[in-house]
């Protein structure tokens, strides 16, 4: 087999740019170790900012987005139960967010790929990557019991975390920061109206909560807990007490209880590898960057990734200017390291640390409050709320 990209990981990030390269002429085909039903099947973010949404429009799959879609103009931030509000429209000049899960992305994604009859290989064991530091980079994989081979001019790692990908630049060249954070996050959907509107972020003694949603009749809500938790220990009444404690009484009042249909704990982490690109090999998305979900930002950064690259690709391919994809890896990781600053910043603001004395919880106090009373804190966590513009990147 040959192609132009060969894309690993069937992701947003290897489906976005999959389709940004369909939609400019270029070949390209997705390697993917699951099925589609695993990987559409996968809970993750539900908040999109405009440069995901606007990419949607723009590849013609926000028929839906626009029919379902909660748009948000603001957010709430809760201390000890005292609730305010940022208005992230009136303090960006009219920028939201939009509330659809990743899983609803990740189905628009794969119709629209079945529709245009877009290439992807599903179920590809032991994939491996060879030839990045020439000019004939090779993927192999096995499927069906048969060894297959795909010849390409450049390949995209959009493997996640625990991809291949990352793992073909040499060590001598990849350099890794990480922060791994003391607790997780234990949430749970369920079919009941949300407690509000918007998404509430809580800061109580107990620890952090949140209380978010997928639709009009679906809440995610959200709570820190100890990464070494069992998740067999949480009953849904224990959860719902624990969830109403921490939003406080006035939220509390709103929140319908029901039964969860699911409940997992994730763990929290900040992780960045640099560069973002060697020889013919880029990395986009997870494959390249990790941020904690306080901030809503993984997704938006797979797709602000992809939407560099795939400007850069068609550049080479159109204009045989090797300029944009030279200039990827830093273009991205400037953008990527805003992101990181603003998500671990926001978590440091927003959680219970183990090693809190009552000095660092006045501090964490004040801040909360300082944000409350200055329109200045509250523009500059709007902005990077909804999402930097690209070219402050």
């Amino acid at each position: 087999m040959r192609t132009q990209i060969a894309i690993i990981g069937v992701g947003p990030a290897g489906m976005f740019l999959a389709h940004l390269m369909r939609q400019a002429g270029i070949d390209a085909v997705v390697i993917e170790r699951r099925d589609r039903a695993y990987v559409e099947g996968r809970v993750r973010a539900g908040v999109l900012e405009p440069v995901t949404t606007d990419l949607m429009h723009r590849l013609g799959i926000g028929a839906r987005l626009l029919r379902e879609g909660l748009i948000h103009g603001g957010t709430k931030l809760a201390l000890d139960g005292d609730v305010f509000r940022i208005d992230m429209a009136a303090l960006t000049g009219g920028t939201t967010v939009t509330v659809y899960g990743q899983q609803e992305v990740m189905r628009d994604l794969f119709d629209a790929a079945e529709a245009a009859d877009l290439p992807i290989v599903w179920n590809a064991a032991d994939v491996a990557l060879s030839g990045l530091d020439g000019d004939r980079p090779v993927v192999t994989w096995r499927a069906d019991g048969v060894d297959r081979t795909l010849d390409c001019d450049f390949v995209v790692g959009c493997d996640g975390f625990h991809g291949v990908s990352r793992g073909a630049i040499p060590a001598d060249v990849l350099r890794t920061y990480e922060r791994v954070y003391p607790f997780g996050w234990l949430g749970i959907l369920a079919d009941v109206p949300p407690a509000d509107h918007e998404l509430i972020y809580a800061n109580h003694a107990r620890g952090f909560a949140l209380a978010s949603m997928r639709s009009p009749t679906r809440s995610r809500y959200y709570i820190q807990c100890a990464v070494d938790e069992d998740i067999a220990d949480w009953s849904d009444a224990r959860f719902w007490d624990e969830l109403c404690v921490r939003l406080g009484p006035e939220t509390a009042a709103k929140v319908v209880r029901g039964p969860s249909f699911e409940k997992t704990i994730a763990p929290l982490r900040s992780f960045v590898c640099e560069p973002m690109r060697w020889g013919r090999l880029f990395l986009a998305g997870d494959a390249a960057h990790i941020v904690p979900p306080t901030g809503a930002k993984g997704m938006n950064l797979a797709v602000s990734d992809v939407t560099m690259l795939g400007k850069a690709l068609v550049e080479r391919y159109r204009d045989g200017s090797d300029a944009g994809i030279d200039g990827y890896s830093a273009r991205a990781l400037a953008r990527v390291w805003k992101a990181e600053r603003f998500s671990w910043w926001f978590t440091s603001v927003t959680h219970r640390f183990p090693t809190m004395d009552g000095f660092d919880r006045r501090i964490q106090m004040a801040e909360l409050d300082y944000i409350r009373g200055s329109q200045a804190a509250q523009r500059t966590l709007a902005e990077n709320y909804v999402g930097l513009p690209m070219g402050a990147a």
